[in-house]
């Protein structure tokens, strides 16, 4: 059915997925300024490293709920049993890396809120407030990084963070409205820069 009428989308997403062509629709690339969305886009990013973003996608209303809905103040709280817990749960990627990683980010991104006064304020200073708008006219044009990116990325790993390289980050910034990375004829691409245009931080 989305293959038929369906506005135009950019090419990555697969058309067969119903799921992944309602967040290519509603979410990505919108610009987030809520602490707890950042914090679990950052931990769902982070959780992807050396997968595809659909593998985690797809698991994403069982690590809301096993990560209590990525409030940063109980992750950062996670103990040893906690972990256990975690790693016997088929609905997330048990890698005891990654899960040991959510949680240290989580006490960092604690230190970063008491000093920027939030996360938004921290991660929206590396594009100086507002999205940087690329013209992305094929697959091959996505970057896999940036040099926004690669700041972000030196910056979180000099604060301690764990699983934030310059190609996490970039994702991060694409999925988070701080890049708007849609193509030029996709139908999402103006649809948010037009919605976004009055705002100045």
């Amino acid at each position: 059915m989305a293959q038929k009428h369906s506005p135009p989308r950019c090419p990555w997403v697969d058309l067969s997925k119903e799921d992944y062509i309602e967040y290519h629709d509603r979410e990505w690339g919108v610009p987030i300024h809520d602490d707890r969305l950042l914090f679990e886009f950052l931990t769902l990013e982070s959780a992807q490293a050396g997968l595809s973003w659909y593998t985690v996608l797809r698991k994403r209303d069982t690590y809301r709920i096993a990560f209590d809905y990525f409030d940063p103040e109980m992750v950062a709280r996670y103990d040893e049993q906690k972990v256990e817990l975690l790693l016997s749960n088929p609905g997330i990627i048990r890698n005891r890396q990654k899960v040991w990683a959510a949680i240290n980010n989580a006490q960092r991104f604690l230190e970063v809120q008491e000093e920027f006064g939030s996360f938004d304020a921290y991660m929206w200073r590396f594009v100086n407030g507002k999205p940087i708008v690329n013209e992305i006219r094929r697959l091959s044009d996505y970057p896999a990084t940036s040099n926004e990116s690669d700041a972000l990325s030196n910056d979180l790993r000099q604060r301690g963070f764990k699983f934030i390289g310059s190609t996490i980050c970039y994702a991060h910034m694409q999925a988070t409205g701080m890049v708007n990375d849609h193509a030029l004829d996709c139908f999402r691409r103006q649809e948010i820069i037009n919605a976004n245009s009055g705002i100045s931080d």
